[in-house]
């Protein structure tokens, strides 16, 4: 089965958090979101608006193109090399 692109962008937000040291409390401050909301996000369980994303990548020192860079670059290193793979429904 394959895991949506909310659970690949929550993977990625959550490893680029701990790269910066932050726990989910600190981070969620950082954005002004709550410990809650930001823990749905990191397990892909909320969709969130391009608006939250922006406000994520920043916190995190980065654009939203190099926040979804990343999170291309992370799952194309989970998939076999060789295999075109397309963004959307299969």
């Amino acid at each position: 089965m394959n895991k949506s692109i909310n659970y690949h962008l929550g993977q990625c937000i959550k490893e680029l958090r701990r790269q910066k040291g932050l726990t989910q409390v600190e981070f969620s401050e950082k954005c002004g979101f709550y410990q809650t909301y930001l823990s749905r996000i990191e397990n892909g369980l909320s969709n969130p608006t391009i608006n939250a994303i922006e406000i994520v990548a920043n916190a995190l020192e980065m654009s939203v193109y190099e926040l979804f860079e990343f999170m291309q670059i992370s799952d194309t290193k989970r998939k076999k090399p060789g295999v075109i793979h397309r963004i959307g429904k299969k």
